[in-house]
């Protein structure tokens, strides 16, 4: 049976996310372990009393074997940490989830992403945004994210799948409960050219203390985040927050001062957000203009002598560059001009800080291709 069935198992249970999962990985080496654990050792991995009932409880309740025939039968992907394909952009963010479902698919080309997200009770003028923004990266090859909810995102959603291009849906409930309730063949829509994702699991309702958290994941998958209107109290403002703590690039669109569905997007100009003031100011920040190269140094097999010499000294462990260099006992210069190169391809990714980690399946790929 395959491990993942744990990892859904604590995954279902209340106060274990990502730092709890990550001390029981560490603690017992695998989840399947954790889970037949006696109370003590979940204990001295570094769950409270509470929580250890929680999982003895669930243990008693929770027939895992069901759970993952049920989650199969639905075709629900799932990705942990521990699978190459977890979206690399937001396993580099502060306590990833430890567990995505997944309906659709979620693809490499998919790292090239911007969020667009904003209020429900969207204008007639932040529709028309919404529409040639998505419809203008979608058609320039660029996924775009959002939240699936009325208003700025199901604009955005559509306007990409018109467009020809790939959109990807962060659910704040299981993937297999689609809220709200009228966006169900949209969702049908956007499996077939993108993805539905969450990090609940399947069944869970759309309660309102959900959605929030799922905002970290909407700017976490992307490069940059545009706020097309916003209330004061708006969720595309937490997101924005998100985007913030992550180094991520927060565009706002501006609006009059006496909208109030401008209200946030303008306080967000006015704390430091670029302001969008035309669809190609975002291609030209994010350098968008060459993706067609970008796309295509990615599919590219390695052949380079130093490239090999790095994938060698590089591993699951982030490495400095200067250890690298030290490790390597190459020039600083050519070090990081291959990385930069090797980013791009795909085959390594930097984790913050010049520290880079080796991508494993690029290095499956340069041992087919040798």
């Amino acid at each position: 049976m395959d491990d993942k069935k744990y990892w859904v198992g604590f995954n279902l249970i209340k106060g274990i996310g990502a730092v709890r999962m990550q001390g029981l990985v560490a603690y017992f080496g695998d989840l399947e372990s954790a889970w037949g654990a006696d109370p003590t050792y979940l204990a001295e991995s570094g769950l409270g009393t509470k929580v250890v009932e929680r999982v003895l409880a669930a243990r008693q309740k929770v027939n895992l074997d069901q759970v993952w025939e049920k989650i199969q039968s639905q075709g629900i992907k799932i990705l942990t940490w521990q699978d190459s394909e977890y979206p690399a952009r937001l396993k580099e963010i502060d306590q990833p989830p430890p567990v995505l479902y997944i309906r659709g698919e979620y693809l490499t080309d998919d790292l090239f992403a911007v969020a667009i997200v904003g209020t429900r009770r969207v204008t007639p003028y932040g529709r028309q945004v919404t529409e040639e923004l998505a419809s203008f990266l979608a058609s320039n090859g660029i996924t775009v994210v959002s939240g699936l909810a009325r208003g700025v995102d199901a604009i955005a959603h559509q306007a990409a799948l018109k467009a020809g291009g790939r959109t990807i849906g962060i659910l704040g409930s299981g993937v297999d409960v689609i809220y709200p309730p009228e966006h169900a063949k949209l969702a049908e829509q956007m499996m077939e050219r993108g993805a539905l994702i969450s990090d609940y699991a399947p069944g869970t309702p759309p309660d309102a203390s959900n959605f929030p958290p799922r905002n970290r994941i909407i700017s976490g998958l992307s490069l940059a985040v545009v706020v097309i209107e916003a209330g004061e109290t708006s969720g595309a403002l937490i997101t924005a927050e998100f985007a913030a703590e992550q180094g991520r690039e927060i565009f706002a669109v501006p609006g009059s001062i006496l909208a109030p569905q401008s209200k946030g997007t303008n306080k967000l100009i006015q704390n430091g957000a670029q302001p969008l003031l035309n669809v190609n100011d975002i291609m030209q920040a994010l350098d968008f203009t060459r993706i067609g190269e970008h796309k295509a140094a990615r599919k590219v097999l390695p052949t380079d002598e130093t490239e090999a010499h790095l994938m060698n000294v590089l591993g699951a462990e982030p490495l400095h560059v200067d250890e690298i260099r030290q490790m390597a006992d190459l020039p600083i210069e050519r070090v990081s001009a291959t990385l930069a190169l090797m980013e791009l391809k795909g085959m390594v990714r930097q984790v913050g800080g010049m520290n880079y980690v080796a991508v494993r399946e690029s290095a499956g790929e340069y041992q087919a291709g040798k």
